[in-house]
């Protein structure tokens, strides 16, 4: 059965219109579950912040990763690629259908497309990074241009981090580094609806949003949450949920770097710096068919898209890497 993805940018309402659509697309024989895509949701405890659904409001739909991490933790693309396909086919397997939400566009192409996650070899890692210090970056970037010329000038000179990576990942799968890279090719059946809107529209969702979570109570999950060298009164925040925006700001305001009205501006700037990265990540994935996120027939257009995508009459296969893109005014 055909997987649908929503995606899109932060704040243009893509976990109600998954619900929605899972409402709607569910039958006593075939029911549909939802299956997260941000990766901040996967926190437990990081609920105002991400905008989690709280299970109250979630309509008896199955949810999975959702609450799967300690904050502590720090998120790993390919520990969750493994856990949610996992959960994909489970799904498949009671013969029920997978509506995909999120934001996190890595995340997305990790569970949707081919994506190989090559592993790490400490030794070789770090004879290239003694490499690095002892010869300079610039003599590593040069054999990457050698031996994979694609990857070095996608990386840069300047990236000694990523210049080992890629290095590394060479000599591991003997292979060129770009090979790993994700493509544009699903693994699975699959339809993706974006929803987007225009700046104006957007801007203002996302104020909206951030007064909101303000009210909800944002502050007090942070200082639940992290840990007293970090201000607050509970386990800590890891690297990663650290960066989270809301929570990055909060942290930096008890740090003494802003004042709580600056740290709550700064939180609506990134968030709006956040949709605008968004909205490019999935604007260059020409299989997304966008929706506007405020027509009134937002679930009806949505259900046509995945009608006739299980039809087989949506432009473009579902199952390759060269559909036709269909965007807001073409």
């Amino acid at each position: 059965m055909i997987v649908v993805a929503v995606v899109g940018p932060t704040a243009t309402g893509k976990s109600d219109l998954a619900l929605d659509l899972a409402e709607a697309l569910s039958t006593d024989r075939v029911p549909a579950e939802i299956v997260n895509a941000d990766a901040y949701q996967l926190y437990r405890g990081m609920d105002v912040g991400t905008a989690k659904v709280p299970p109250e409001q979630r309509r008896g739909i199955a949810h999975h990763q959702l609450d799967v991490l300690d904050p502590a933790q720090d998120a790993s693309v390919a520990r969750y690629q493994e856990a949610a396909r996992a959960d994909l086919d489970a799904i498949a397997g009671r013969g029920a259908r997978a509506v995909v939400v999120g934001g996190s566009g890595l995340y997305v192409r990790a569970l949707l497309d081919t994506m190989d996650f090559p592993g790490t070899d400490a030794e070789v890692r770090a004879r290239l990074e003694a490499r690095a210090e002892a010869e300079g970056r610039r003599t590593l970037h040069a054999e990457l241009a050698r031996l994979d010329p694609q990857a070095a000038e996608s990386i840069g000179p300047h990236n000694t981090r990523r210049i080992v990576r890629a290095l590394e990942v060479i000599e591991i799968t003997g292979r060129p580094y770009t090979a790993n890279l994700p493509r544009q090719e699903y693994v699975r059946p699959a339809v993706q609806i974006g929803l987007d809107c225009s700046r104006e529209v957007l801007d203002a969702r996302v104020a909206s949003r951030v007064e909101r979570m303000w009210d909800a109570g944002l502050v007090d999950e942070v200082r639940a949450l992290a840990g007293p060298e970090q201000g607050g009164t509970g386990p800590g925040l890891g690297v990663t949920a650290a960066r989270a925006v809301g929570y990055a700001e909060v942290l930096a305001w008890w740090r003494g770097e802003s004042t709580e009205a600056e740290a709550r501006e700064a939180v609506t700037a990134n968030t709006r710096r956040l949709a605008r990265k968004q909205m490019g990540w999935f604007g260059r994935d020409p299989r997304v068919h966008w929706l506007d996120a405020a027509s009134p027939r937002l679930l009806d257009e949505a259900l046509a898209i995945v009608a006739a995508a299980d039809a087989g009459t949506l432009p473009g296969p579902v199952t390759g890497s060269e559909p036709v893109r269909r965007s807001l005014g073409s």
